[in-house]
């Protein structure tokens, strides 16, 4: 599979993930996330920048929805909620916004 941003093909697996994080940029980002029918905020842009700072700075971690909400409520001063997340992301907060950060697919299960 594949994704075409500015003319140039970006190749993806099966389920949409970036098959090479060196591919990844705004622009990519901007593509997938309409695919999957999201208006990407500045909200969106702190998570999908805090999951690539994980996923790159720190030893490839992945971090899951609970912790999620702990670190986006301690970086935008409020209680983040479940819903909140799936708002923003609605297939999945870690999953979906780690495809459009451009980060490779978690195996991990469950949300804790």
């Amino acid at each position: 599979m594949e994704v075409v941003v500015d003319g140039k093909q970006v190749n993806v697996t099966e389920t949409g993930f970036l098959i090479r994080l060196e591919d990844w940029n705004e622009s990519i980002a901007e593509v997938i996330a309409e695919q999957e029918g999201i208006a990407l905020t500045q909200e969106h842009w702190d998570v999908i920048n805090y999951l690539r700072d994980e996923y790159i700075n720190h030893n490839g971690n992945q971090p899951n929805n609970r912790t999620m909400l702990k670190d986006m409520g301690d970086k935008w001063g409020k209680k983040v909620t479940s819903k909140m997340m799936y708002d923003l992301f609605p297939g999945n907060p870690s999953k979906q916004a780690g495809r459009i950060g451009g980060l490779p697919e978690s195996m991990r299960k469950g949300g804790y």
